[in-house]
């Protein structure tokens, strides 16, 4: 099976190998055929969890993504997509996406009310835009930045604040936030909730496995 490289881009920085190399572990673990290099961007502890931080990452994410070498494609795993429209236009050719527009897309396909859970009170980008008059936002209480989600009270709100949004008639949870990726929690909100729950970094993972896809099924064609 040909191997398809994907350059993962995390936003949040850190030397902890286990948590730097997550998304990308998760992503080769459910989609064969996909091969993850993974880098953060510097100087950024906190990840994203704000405007102000969205805009001071997005330089550091389109110089990070200049270094990978032979993607066929890159991923900014983050719900906010910061930098993915600037990536698209530094570097013509490849397909870039973000954990944001994966999520939203997917979750269009179970309902109209989609439940948006993440870690900020203002939905990213690219739920503003896709979910617009759709969407039933809600924010774990006491969970402000992705380290909040490491800790066993971040993780308990998460599921009480899922169980909100599925009272307030949400049909399905489009998780926010690449951290609750991490820290795999999408299973359990699934089992609390009863409500099917779409995890950035699966959606993210999915949409570059279509594309491997997309492009074998071309070269076949060509073929015949």
């Amino acid at each position: 099976m040909e191997t398809f490289k994907v350059g993962l881009i995390r936003v949040l920085t850190t030397e902890d190998q286990e948590v730097l190399l997550a998304h990308g572990k998760t992503i080769m673990e459910i989609f064969p055929g996909i091969e993850v290099e993974t880098k953060c961007i510097p100087d950024q502890y906190e990840g994203i969890h704000s405007e102000e931080l969205c805009r001071i990452a997005i330089p550091k994410i389109v110089e990070t993504a200049k270094t990978f070498q032979d993607a066929d494609m890159l991923i900014v795993s983050c719900a906010d997509d910061p930098g993915v429209e600037e990536i698209r236009k530094e570097i013509p050719g490849i397909p870039v996406t973000g954990g944001g527009e994966t999520t939203a897309a997917l979750a269009l396909k179970y309902g109209e009310k989609i439940g948006v859970l993440g870690i900020t009170d203002y939905a990213p980008a690219a739920y503003r835009r896709l979910l617009y008059g759709k969407m039933i936002l809600g924010k774990p209480d006491g969970v402000d930045s992705t380290l909040d989600l490491l800790t066993p009270e971040g993780r308990a709100s998460t599921l009480k604040k899922g169980m909100e949004l599925k009272e307030q008639g949400a049909q399905v949870i489009a998780l926010a936030c690449t951290g609750l990726g991490t820290i795999g929690i999408a299973g359990e909100l699934e089992e609390t909730t009863g409500l099917p729950v779409i995890d950035p970094v699966i959606a993210e993972g999915l949409f570059a496995y279509f594309e491997k896809v997309r492009r074998s099924s071309h070269r076949i064609g060509q073929r015949q």
